[in-house]
């Protein structure tokens, strides 16, 4: 039978998300119903809300216990704790490749939620989306896959391992994975949000330095400071591709642009050696208003690549992260504010407007 549950609509356009009562499908074969107790909120809940002109269930950084498998489910039986990530096919040449975020089907899956048959409905039958990341975590249950959930440790709280199923890992698996950073090179990061902070911890790990950090928030670079950062340089800076050249000593190897602007995009190239690479986190001035590709002899002798999800291996990066967390290598349980889950409209604000880095929304008595 479905299971009533509560969840947190977006009715589209922007609309702020409203607790209402659905019904949650039955776990296909190789899904699986976890309680959620812990959900994330990452900012590109907040982007896909703003132009869905639909009803729909956000939320992708989901952590929980497993209550029902569906009968082709052999990983995972009720009673397990999980963190929940982003949904792959898990049989496309990339998926086979072992680069499961670049996924064929990685928009179907995740942006669209696209299933078989609808994840939920209201009591009068009107369908709510799929099921966003293949989880759709902003509810008391959520259906999610065998693909995209992995054990919680015993001694982690639902709270701290939320995050990890998107935000950390995309700016801590930047640095590992996609540019496979090597200690001694120099790394300009530009924003110092939850990814870019998780990708600066992971430089600190690797021994990259200098680690340059720029953000438009005074509060933000001092935390940039204190999980490693060398070199500190407001967004707004004069002459700011001038200054990382010169604490650089003649350009960065990488650049990690969480912006996604014209003038970040621009300078951040400018402040690349040759054969440096450039990390794009976002789709540079939005779908509306792509930026101009600057060309030039200095984008000719670098390289950019498209960051997704860190380009991680869940079922590998993920521990790795959680042991990380765990000898006090990466620290981001710090960046975290609760909210309880009844609060997600004013979580939603908060991390709108920058007031909490990563908000966490908390079910029942799962407060860390």
């Amino acid at each position: 039978m479905p299971r009533e549950i509560q969840a947190a609509v977006c009715t589209g356009q922007g609309a702020p998300p409203a607790i209402e009562t659905l019904f949650l499908d039955n776990p296909l074969p190789e899904e699986m119903v976890i309680e959620v107790k812990a959900a994330a909120i990452c900012h590109t809940d907040l982007g896909i809300s703003e132009w869905s002109e639909t009803p729909r269930v956000f939320g992708h950084e989901g952590a929980g216990v497993v209550v029902a498998v569906g009968d082709q489910v052999t990983k995972f039986k009720p009673g397990d704790r999980v963190v929940a990530t982003f949904g792959y096919c898990g049989k496309c040449r990339n998926c086979s490749d072992e680069h499961p975020a670049y996924c064929f089907d990685n928009i179907a899956l995740n942006i669209e939620g696209q299933r078989d048959r609808p994840a939920m409905w209201r009591p009068d039958g009107t369908e709510i989306g799929g099921a966003f990341f293949q989880q759709s975590s902003f509810a008391t249950h959520a259906l999610v896959t065998e693909r995209n959930a992995v054990l919680i440790p015993d001694d982690m709280n639902f709270v701290t391992a939320a995050p990890l199923g998107c935000g950390i890992q995309t700016g801590a698996g930047a640095i590992i994975n996609n540019f496979k950073a090597e200690a001694g090179r120099p790394i300009l990061v530009i924003g110092c949000g939850a990814v870019g902070l998780a990708a600066i911890m992971a430089a600190k790990i690797v021994g990259c330095a200098p680690i340059i950090a720029s953000d438009l928030q005074i509060g933000r670079m001092e935390l940039a400071k204190k999980f490693g950062a060398h070199v500190l340089l407001p967004g707004d800076a004069p002459n700011f591709v001038e200054q990382v050249l010169k604490a650089s000593d003649g350009g960065v190897s990488y650049a990690l642009d969480s912006a996604g602007i014209q003038t970040t995009f621009e300078a951040a190239i400018s402040c690349l050696h040759p054969g440096g690479n450039l990390g794009v986190l976002t789709l540079p001035g939005g779908f509306e208003d792509p930026v101009t590709h600057p060309g030039g002899l200095s984008f000719m002798t670098t390289t950019m690549t498209g960051i997704i999800e860190g380009d991680s291996i869940p079922d590998d990066f993920i521990p790795w992260m959680m042991e990380q967390h765990r000898n006090g290598q990466m620290p981001y349980d710090e960046l975290i504010t609760q909210f309880p889950f009844a609060d997600i409209a004013k979580a939603f604000e908060a991390q709108r407007s920058g007031a909490a880095i990563k908000p966490v929304l908390t079910f029942e008595s799962e407060i860390a």
